[in-house]
């Protein structure tokens, strides 16, 4: 076994400074061996790699109770989140996720609903104005995602409601203004929705508001107003989170056009096709952490009990010696080719059902499809604009948001949402 010590200088501000290049840079230099490191003031094994990735969310190996650091958990999780929680504490919450999200008869119907909500947003744009999309796809989702939860949101509301949305996944990975911006969201949201879910008359029976606020854990205590709006919050803002994706297809169809024909036909396969590798090629979360649970050995290197262990999810996604050209946008790699469940894992690896994978992946999957095909269907004109990415910023973006302007609607069919593969 490889005994090697811990630096002793640490790579915090590294990290912060270098974003998404961080992990695959270190990884780089050790040729794909796990690399050692100190990461606020604790030593750290990153690792990468669908193997890493079955070690990782092996509650045996990693465990995530105590290793989100606060910051993350008071913008984008919520505290006493599913999110850091292990065991059968973890199962019988998550349990309440997956009763929603892995329905695909309720993803379906989410799907169906953004969709709407976008097409009546779309029919405004024909008016000549320039169209943030970034913006607009954050408004729709905003809105079809709380209908469809049994959220009151008046119209009048929209736009400050997907404001505060976006501002929890935009402010996790920063300490600066946009973090301090996260954490007001936060708690202006999470007030909202405990008054809702505290009292039994204003949740409309069957909604999944309902659902989150009569779960009871496995203790079998009933959560608290304040941890149901935490745990809503955590099935709203995942969802509002696939503008980030929205933004990174018009992106794509803007870059590489050749892939607008195909799209705008609709067949169902290439859309899936064109989603998954948005999702591989874009860069959303840069890696995921957990603590060693006991003194643990990966691929011969030792990682001590209470180590930081730190899994590449952008490095996996551009690694040669698992991608053909990884750094070329080609939906064409995914038809009729399987997914090994832990090769694509923006979202987390393992199983939705026994670990901590994100148990949204249907939703996101469905509803960037649907509105990818939307895309191409539509007509406008791509104004001059800073159209780079920089991966010192986490979560990235196009700098300007992705900026249209001529929109002219299609007149062809609607987009057909559903799928054997919602």
């Amino acid at each position: 076994m490889t005994i090697r010590r811990f630096p002793m200088v640490d790579s915090t501000l590294s990290m912060l400074a270098r974003g998404y290049a961080w992990l695959p840079g270190l990884l780089r230099h050790t040729g794909g061996a796990p690399a050692r490191l100190r990461v606020m003031g604790k030593p750290a094994v990153a690792i990468r790699g669908p193997e890493a990735a079955r070690f990782f969310y092996d509650e045996r190996h990693v465990r995530r109770a105590g290793a989100l650091p606060e910051p993350v958990q008071a913008t984008l999780t919520g505290k006493g989140a599913v999110h850091t929680l292990d065991g059968p504490a973890h199962r019988s919450r998550k349990a309440m996720f997956l009763s929603v999200l892995a329905d695909p008869e309720r993803v379906a119907d989410l799907v169906d609903q953004v969709g709407e909500c976008w097409d009546a947003r779309a029919a405004t744009w024909a008016d000549g104005r320039e169209v943030v999309m970034f913006d607009e796809a954050g408004r729709a989702i905003t809105e079809a995602v709380c209908r469809w939860s049994g959220v009151p949101l008046d119209p009048a509301d929209v736009d400050g409601t997907a404001r505060d949305l976006v501002s929890l996944v935009d402010g996790f990975g920063t300490l600066g203004a946009r973090h301090w911006r996260a954490r007001r969201a936060r708690v202006r949201l999470e007030k909202r929705l405990a008054r809702l879910l505290s009292e039994p008359a204003g949740v409309a029976p069957g909604s999944v508001a309902a659902l989150v606020a009569g779960h009871r854990d496995e203790d079998g205590e009933q959560l608290t107003p304040q941890l149901a709006a935490v745990e809503l919050l955590n099935i709203i803002r995942p969802t509002v989170a696939v503008a980030w994706y929205v933004a990174f297809a018009a992106h794509a169809l803007h870059r590489w056009p050749d892939n607008r024909a195909r799209l705008s036909g609709g067949d169902p396969a290439y859309a899936e096709a064109f989603a998954q590798e948005v999702r591989r090629f874009y860069p959303f979360a840069p890696y995921v952490g957990g603590q060693a649970v006991k003194d643990l050995s990966w691929r011969g290197e030792q990682i001590p009990e209470g180590a930081l262990v730190l899994l590449d999810l952008y490095g996996q996604h551009h690694d040669e010696a698992r991608w053909d050209r990884p750094y070329s946008f080609d939906p064409k790699r995914f038809l009729d080719v399987g997914i090994g469940r832990d090769d694509l894992i923006p979202q987390g690896g393992g199983d939705p059902h026994t670990g901590h994978r994100c148990p949204g992946e249907a939703v996101a999957v469905g509803v960037l499809r649907a509105l990818a095909v939307r895309l191409a269907r539509l007509s406008y004109t791509v104004p001059d604009q800073d159209l780079r990415i920089p991966l010192n910023r986490i979560p990235t973006l196009p700098r300007s948001g992705f900026r249209i302007t001529g929109v002219r609607i299609s007149r062809e069919r609607a987009v057909p949402l559903r799928s054997s593969k919602v």
